[in-house]
């Protein structure tokens, strides 16, 4: 009778375990059919990305295409701009150098102007002596000044045409 009590202890022993068992492995199966669920959606959210990716890729080529393209259109332009720069700078220098030539030409003649009248004596003059020496410094200086922009204006074009003549050589 003990091996029958045991035998029965045992079969009851293993019908528990079975049980159990029989439940975990339902649960076991539960998630896993959760897991490929979930990995189902995961692989089609992937798919639908990749699409956009490679579509997004595209867009991005096609554009890069298109600058490059407008790029390659704008490189006359700025090479036109470079050698605008460097005439305009080579005007500017002539100007330079030909404002610094009247410049200098000024001042030499007011440094003759002022040894000439520190040689002349100063005369006390009358008013109308006085009126008569401003009509003649006012009539030749608007003489003077004129044909002096008439020279400054032949000396600054004479500048801009060689600066001219030189760039085209090259």
């Amino acid at each position: 009778m003990l091996i029958e009590i045991s035998v029965l202890i045992i079969a009851a022993a293993f019908a528990i375990l079975v049980f159990y068992l029989i439940k975990t492995l339902k649960a076991a199966t539960n998630s896993l059919d959760k897991v490929t669920q979930t990995l189902q959606e995961v692989q089609t959210t992937i798919d639908e990305l990749s699409y956009e990716v490679k579509q997004t890729i595209r867009n991005t080529n096609d554009i890069t295409e298109d600058v490059q393209h407008k790029m390659k259109q704008i490189d006359p332009v700025m090479v036109t701009v470079k050698n605008l720069g460097e005439a305009l700078s080579e005007v500017t220098y002539a100007v330079k150098e030909v404002s610094a030539g009247v410049i200098s030409r000024v001042k030499q003649a007011k440094a003759e102007k002022g040894k000439n009248e520190r040689i002349q004596p100063q005369m006390p003059m009358t008013a109308q002596d006085r009126t008569f020496q401003s009509y003649d410094a006012a009539y030749r200086e608007s003489k003077a000044s004129n044909s002096g922009k008439w020279l400054k204006y032949i000396d600054m074009a004479a500048g801009l045409w060689h600066s001219f003549r030189r760039q085209k050589v090259r």
